[in-house]
């Protein structure tokens, strides 16, 4: 009688999940015991075995490279061919469309803070973190104290290295975890790996435009690319006596997932579930604690000093976006406005068929084992645990941990209501639901005439696996010429009206809007930006009104901007230059370090951050601070004829009383009184207050909320 294989345990069926499960009990060539075990063999061994193990080993034989035949080649020479080719192509297109965008500006005023010796902050003396992503900002400082190079170009060549270099990094992950099905169903085919979803991804041409940009989304996919390296190497380990190097790989695996939050806070869902997957599988105690430890250093390390320093829990962009909030109508015509102008849902369809033929055949190859008739093993609870701990050490448990976690990312920008910015949010969880397929094999059979002869001698269970593995690769590769025909028609196509309209849904095309607006193919600089409307005359006021102080404010004519001026009873140590403008990135490269730049959003100003948002306000632009509280905020002349005409004098007043709210107030006292130990201990538990603070955008509302006594109005009405 057989007995049935249940990793560690005894007797019972453990399913498909556990059967590429590394354990001790299944049985796998010797050369490479972390692989999946040759179903060909227990098929045929008499004609199946010896050319299944060479495909699947290869170089692990310890003949070396030159023992490789045809067969080892093919699927190595034509991986290459892709790689190179998608890699060369994806660097190409990046580089024609190289930019650095407005939003993507805004870290490099904190760089500049950091160098002049005034910490991570936005504005000097104003502890607010205006970036999302930590490790963006501190990457880039990086190479910018090693290259000393200008902040703009260090942004540009960071982001685009490592956009690039997480296309072929993905690819060969996913190609290793292919390894084992190199031959087919029959064990001795030719077998090519083709790129494949990975052209679906590289084709968008959002995705070229956000490989530089300054923004985070080279650093995420990165990331993204070597965890699931990471993860596909960990799966084709032993699990039982792993060697010192191995226990460090692993340990450096977990450390990879920890930074999740540090990289983007919503990427601790794949960072999260990925180190829930290792720690349950089967390891040592000792070990699953030392993948804690390093996990959390740097980001509970971080999160302390966040909550120390900045009295938030979040970077405070996520409390101006309300990171929380729910806007699912606009998500989904977010998701639209991706999919819609490349007719994105045929990639996506054939992707998804190809990843159910890939299932299908490796079923069919191997088979559910089946026990014996008469027997029945019943399993005790120690035994279950134990067979589905090892379930989760397998590339299957991978494939479905990473999708799982891809999947909910892109529901959670759904339910969060998108962007403003064109495709920008759904990248990294579009790249991380192709990862299982960035690569897929397409096997031609060895014998494929003898598969409809009967006269052969071949068995019937093999030439009906090589008839079914001819059909699967031809559906397969007109399914890889289809892809790569709507990529050739669709890598161009643009958004209607893009540069010219942003449309009712708020969505821009964000590079095109910018290019056409200042005639620039490749605005790089700040520099470059002072040709967007407005910028150069806000140059021109800030030299002007340096020294005297005021808010600065945009006006509607595109050559002027509005000063509301300081009391002359200012000292003139105290008078302080404001400049208030959406348009954060650009304005503050522009600006000199002395001068404050904030906004209406609160991307850089928490006055605004913690404002409700609107219902009904554009994506991304949905809290909008009057200009009567940074008038009321940064002290100026509150009364007509100094105070610009189009502002309300009884706003103005209003917004005086409505600052003296005693919870306002500690909210300006935890960012911008001095940094000592009791201030530091006193923002670590009023973080998690000031996280959920909001203060009503209409002053008059905010005094009622605050129960303060409104003042008498100046224009009666």
């Amino acid at each position: 009688m057989r007995s049935p294989d249940l990793g560690s345990s005894e007797g019972g069926e453990v399913g498909d999940a556990a059967a590429d499960a590394p354990t001790e009990a299944i049985p796998v060539t010797e050369s490479d015991p972390g692989s999946e075990p040759s179903r060909a063999t227990e098929r045929n061994p008499d004609t199946e075995s010896t050319v299944a193990t060479e495909l699947t080993t290869g170089a692990d034989t310890g003949r070396g490279l030159g023992s490789w035949g045809a067969r080892q080649w093919v699927p190595v020479i034509s991986f290459l061919i892709g790689t190179i080719t998608v890699t060369t192509l994806f660097t190409i297109g990046v580089w024609q469309r190289r930019w650095i965008a407005d939003d993507g500006l805004i870290v490099l005023r904190t760089l500049r803070n950091l160098f002049a010796g005034n910490g991570p902050v936005f504005n000097v003396g104003e502890r607010v973190e205006a970036n999302t992503s930590t490790a963006w900002t501190y990457v880039l400082w990086f190479w910018a104290w090693v290259t000393d190079g200008q902040l703009e170009y260090v942004a540009l060549w960071v982001a685009l290295v490592l956009s690039v270099a997480a296309i072929p990094i993905a690819m060969y992950a996913t190609a290793r975890l292919y390894r084992t099905r190199l031959g087919g169903l029959t064990g001795d085919g030719w077998t090519l790996l083709l790129p494949f979803g990975v052209i679906a991804y590289v084709a968008l041409p959002p995705a070229r435009d956000f490989a530089t940009s300054g923004l985070e989304n080279g650093l995420c996919i990165f990331w993204v690319a070597v965890l699931w390296g990471q993860l596909v190497a960990w799966s084709r380990r032993p699990v039982t006596d792993p060697s010192r190097w191995q226990r460090a790989a692993t340990l450096t695996l977990a450390f990879t997932a920890g930074l999740a939050p540090l990289i983007r806070p919503e990427l601790t869902i794949l960072g999260g579930l990925v180190l829930l997957l290792v720690i349950l599988a089967p390891t040592s105690w000792p070990t699953r604690i030392g993948m804690i430890v390093v996990a959390a250093v740097l980001p509970v390390g971080y999160q302390i000093f966040r909550m120390g320093y900045y009295a938030l829990l979040v970077p405070n962009p996520a409390v101006a976006k309300d990171a929380s909030g729910a806007k699912w109508h606009q998500g989904l015509l977010y998701l639209a406005n991706l999919f819609g102008p490349y007719v994105l849902l045929l990639p996506v369809v054939l992707i998804v068929v190809t990843g159910i033929f890939i299932v299908g055949g490796r079923r069919l190859a191997g088979g559910r084992p089946t026990p014996e008739p008469g027997e029945s093993v019943r399993l005790t609870w120690r035994q279950r645990v134990a067979s589905w701990s090892a379930a989760l050490h397998s590339p299957s448990a991978v494939t479905v941990t990473v999708m799982l976690a891809g999947l909910i990312g892109g529901i959670y920008w759904i339910r969060q209501g998108g962007d403003f910015m064109h495709g920008r949010v759904l990248l990294v969880p579009l790249f991380t639901l192709l990862l299982p397929l960035m690569v897929v094999p397409v096997t031609i059979p060895a014998h494929v005439r003898a598969a409809w002869r009967s006269d052969t001698g071949t068995d019937t269970a093999v030439r009906r696996r090589t008839r079914v593995q001819l059909a699967g690769s031809v559906i397969m590769g007109a399914f890889w010429v289809t892809i790569v025909a709507w990529a050739a028609v669709c890598s161009h196509n643009v958004l209607p009206n893009a540069g010219t309209d942003i449309g009712r849904s708020g969505i821009v095309d964000e590079r095109r809007f910018y290019v056409t607006n200042m005639g620039n193919e490749n605005p790089v600089t700040a520099e470059d930006y002072l040709d967007y409307p407005r910028m150069g005359a806000m140059a021109e006021w800030i030299e002007r009104y340096h020294d005297e102080g005021g808010v600065i404010l945009p006006s509607f004519n595109y050559d002027e901007w509005y000063i509301a001026k300081l009391p002359g009873n200012i000292a003139p140590e105290d008078r302080k230059l404001t400049v208030y403008f959406l348009n954060l990135g650009m304005t503050s490269m522009n600006a000199p370090l002395d001068v404050r730049v904030i906004d209406q959003m609160g991307l850089a100003y928490p006055l605004a951050a913690h404002t409700e948002r609107l219902e009904d306000g554009r994506i991304g632009h949905d809290k909008v601070l009057p200009s009567e509280w940074v008038v009321a905020e940064a002290g100026a002349y509150p009364r007509k004829p100094v105070l610009p005409g189009y502002l309300d004098e009884d706003l103005v007043r209003q917004a005086q009383v409505a600052l003296r709210c005693p919870e306002t107030q500690d909210r300006f006292d935890s960012y911008e009184a001095a940094w000592t130990w009791e201030r530091f201990k006193r923002n670590l538990k009023e973080s998690f207050t000031f996280t959920d603070y909001r203060i009503e955008r209409e002053p008059e509302y905010e005094i009622a909320r605050c129960g303060l006594q409104m003042p008498p109005r100046i224009h009666p009405r």
